[in-house]
């Protein structure tokens, strides 16, 4: 696997994080202070459409690294729930990187 498929990831993970928080503080000044609908509606629309991507990234990785199902979906579901892909973000990378590091290794020579 290479690297750049991690690195998707992450970046990925992150900025769906990011916009995942940014979309519930519009949320309550939606809902809480009456104001901000046109704002909310642009930044659900954009994390909507990063949440997708995080999903086929996250697929991607997923299916490279052979995870199991409920692993996957787990990773899958992280995305919606806040601050959560930050944790999960962190941990796939130490899944993988021992991965990585295998695929780093040079192949024995043969005599």
């Amino acid at each position: 696997m290479k690297r750049s498929v991690l690195t998707r990831y992450r970046v990925m993970a992150y900025v769906t994080a990011v916009m995942l928080l940014v979309l519930c503080t519009c949320m309550v000044f939606k809902y809480g202070f009456d104001t901000g609908e046109d704002v909310t509606f642009m930044v659900s629309q954009a994390h909507g459409v990063l949440y997708i991507i995080y999903l086929i990234f996250a697929f991607d990785l997923g299916s490279k690294a052979r995870w199991k199902f409920g692993k996957l979906l787990w990773i899958l579901l992280s995305g919606t729930i806040p601050f959560a892909a930050f944790f999960v973000e962190r941990q796939v990378t130490r899944d993988v990187e021992p991965l990585l590091a295998g695929d780093a290794a040079p192949a024995p020579a043969k005599a």
